[in-house]
């Protein structure tokens, strides 16, 4: 090999190294590769292993293990010095070598730390080969291991320890020690479980090819890992479609994912809108529509009651806004083939919003937001990371506090039960609110907490236990029936064992949908009020989304005391939780001086100090509500995932 086209490519790294120094000096960075030693300065608790010979990713070689001449390098081990220093000389050998039939065959001397590498011999060696655009480098490693501790980045690293000894895989590092697991499911394997040779080659072919898409529209400036990206990704579409689609295709599926990519890379938690929004600009009536096509995607029919009040709702919607809307129902999405048939359905049929009733049909919504961006999806739920799917829901803790006062002033022995749903996000919110509520009229209130997605007769054994006041499901419509027979709202057992409803909270679809739509036709609502970012539709007794049902035979004064609460939560001039709270831990959680914010009342996982029980795990409730946890549970993070797919 002519030693002349060695010399050439010092030459091109050069003014490459010298671009990229000047880049970095001008972002404020440093231009030299990171030095291990002063990043581990004053540790003494770090053990080594030696991991002996590995093929590294380059990009992954971030630094040396000493200062020694970093000089002589950009940080991406760019050449510096001129070429007719010493170093050039042996820069050019190498690269000559490197050219030549004989090649680089020594490996590097390098150590490994937090998943990222540091040479300790073999700097120009990766210059050289980092320069000429080889994938990997063979090093000899030895890995420095911090002890394991709470911090989100230690714990990222030993989940990314795990998922190494099983998959064999460097180039995928999640900042999140949960998004293995997530990773896992999708592709069908489970934590731990080996992987074939032939796994990890399709999976490491089929990345690389996403990674080069990802990278082709930088143009789209999203500081995110592209396994950040693939991650999203992968809710979309399963990962034999990577090995299905051509580049122009992935670029594409990749470019309408980018408002819900760009969502998931915001420093701050979804948007809570707590409001509706009510005001339109004055150029928004010449552009808003003169009426509507709407569809409600259910995956049960009407015989279910969550979905007879999602289509009380919609009767409500016909009846309000009359021809301006064409309203459609979809009914049996009860598995992800079927829900993805009806969405598809429903946009042919020409629908122009699509309501999603509950939370297990957010994928398959959001493959079809994805699919056709003009049409206005939503989907029945909480805490929703897609910003092409907003999600909505009832802030029933503010009825449930009322609820709490009546139980508070029925219950002669201070015992009060409470039969909740299952421990997903909103439900220890409305448990506490509860409790609040019933301390608010009996300081001596205790409420013992059991659950309905765990085994027992629960209502069977507070009775059993003298506890004759009782707190079951909510009711889901205004529907009085509701209230009759103890299965729903709070209630009492009589002197005369004979039950005596007191009132439940209820949901009052019907004030959303009329809302949401109606701010359509009249260009208040705008899909773009917060760019880029996912919201979470969050409404309470000050929208009507949320009441209160009272029993008529409730006594006239707590009569009188639940109007007078829900017409000052109504008005936002009482907050059940802006008072001093302690947990049973006896962690004050408020003050007094302060109200919580809408996601520290979201996201609770605690109660309160009167609260007698605990939220269960996930291998504690029935199968029955194991999907509604992995979807919504408040330590989903946690919970094993289902297997998707295959690679």
């Amino acid at each position: 090999m002519d030693l002349q086209q060695a010399q050439e490519e010092y030459a091109l790294a050069l003014r490459a190294g010298q671009k990229e120094y000047k880049a970095l000096l001008a972002e404020g960075k440093d231009p030299y590769p990171q030095v291990l030693d002063t990043i581990l300065a004053g540790r003494t608790s770090d053990s080594v292993e030696d991991l002996g010979v590995l093929d590294i990713p380059a990009e992954l070689i971030v630094g040396t293990k000493a200062a020694g001449r970093i000089s002589a390098f950009t940080a991406g081990f760019l050449p510096l010095l001129e070429p007719t220093s010493e170093f050039a000389a042996k820069w050019i050998h190498l690269c000559n070598a490197h050219l030549s039939e004989e090649g680089i065959r020594d490996p590097i001397l390098c150590y490994e730390y937090l998943g990222k590498f540091y040479v300790q011999e073999g700097n120009k060696r990766v210059s050289v080969l980092r320069h000429m655009g080889a994938p990997r480098i063979t090093g000899m490693v030895k890995r420095i291991l911090p002890p394991l501790d709470d911090s989100p980045q230690i714990r990222a690293y030993y989940a990314f320890l795990e998922f190494y000894r099983a998959s064999g895989l460097y180039t995928i590092q999640f900042r999140s020690s949960e998004d293995y697991t997530k990773l896992l499911s999708l592709l069908g394997k489970d934590p731990g479980e080996l992987w074939t040779e032939r796994e990890r080659r399709t999976f490491s072919a089929y990345y690389q090819y996403f990674r080069e898409a990802f990278a082709s529209l930088d143009g789209l400036k999203l500081p995110m890992l592209p396994e950040d990206a693939l991650l999203l990704w992968l809710q979309v579409y399963p990962f034999r479609e990577l090995g299905r689609m051509t580049a122009k295709e992935l670029r594409k599926s990749l470019s309408a994912l980018q408002d819900d990519l760009r969502s998931f890379t915001r420093a701050e938690a979804a948007l809570v809108s707590t409001e509706p929004e009510t005001k339109a600009g004055l150029l928004s009536w010449f552009t808003a529509p003169s009426h509507l096509h709407v569809a409600f995607v259910h995956p049960l029919d009407t015989t279910s009651p969550w979905i007879n009040a999602h289509d009380r709702g919609r009767q409500h919607l016909e009846a309000a806004l009359g021809d301006h809307v064409v309203v459609r129902n979809y009914f049996h999405a009860d598995n992800p083939q079927l829900a993805d048939e009806l969405l598809e359905k429903a946009v042919a049929d020409g629908a122009d919003v699509v309501f999603a009733t509950t939370p297990q049909l957010r994928r398959s919504v959001l493959r079809a937001a994805v699919k056709y961006p003009k049409v206005r999806f939503f989907n029945c739920s909480v805490d929703t990371h897609y910003s092409s799917v907003p999600s909505y829901y009832g802030r029933i803790y503010e009825a449930k506090f009322i609820t709490g006062a009546l139980a508070g002033a029925m219950a002669n022995n201070d015992r009060i039960g409470y039969i909740a749903s299952s421990p997903t996000f909103g439900v220890p919110a409305s448990i506490n609110a509860f409790a609040l509520g019933a301390q608010l009229t009996n300081p001596r209130a205790k409420i013992y907490l059991r659950w309905s997605c765990q085994k027992g007769a629960h209502q069977q054994d507070f009775l059993n236990d003298g506890i004759r006041v009782i707190s079951n499901r909510d009711a889901p419509t205004e529907n009085p029936t509701y209230l009759n027979f103890g299965n729903h709202g709070t209630y009492w057992l009589d002197d005369n064992d004979h039950w005596e409803a007191i009132g439940s909270p209820v949901w009052l679809w019907g004030r959303f949908y009329e809302n949401i739509i109606s701010s359509m036709l009249s260009g208040a609502w705008e899909k773009e009020e917060a760019p880029h970012r996912a919201v979470n539709y969050w409404w309470g007794m000050d929208s009507g989304v949320i009441d209160v049902k009272l029993s008529d035979c409730l006594p006239t004064g707590l009569q009188a005391l639940a109007k007078i609460l829900r017409k000052d939560i109504q008005r936002g001039s009482l907050d059940p939780f802006f008072r001093p709270i302690i947990d049973q831990q006896g962690k004050v959680r408020n003050n007094g001086k302060h109200p919580l914010s809408p996601d520290e009342i979201l996201y609770m996982d605690w109660l309160c100090d009167n609260v007698i029980g605990r939220i269960p795990e996930f291998e504690e409730v029935e199968p029955f509500a194991q999907p509604m946890l992995r979807e919504l549970g408040i330590h989903r993070d946690k919970i094993p995932m289902e297997k998707e797919g295959s690679i």
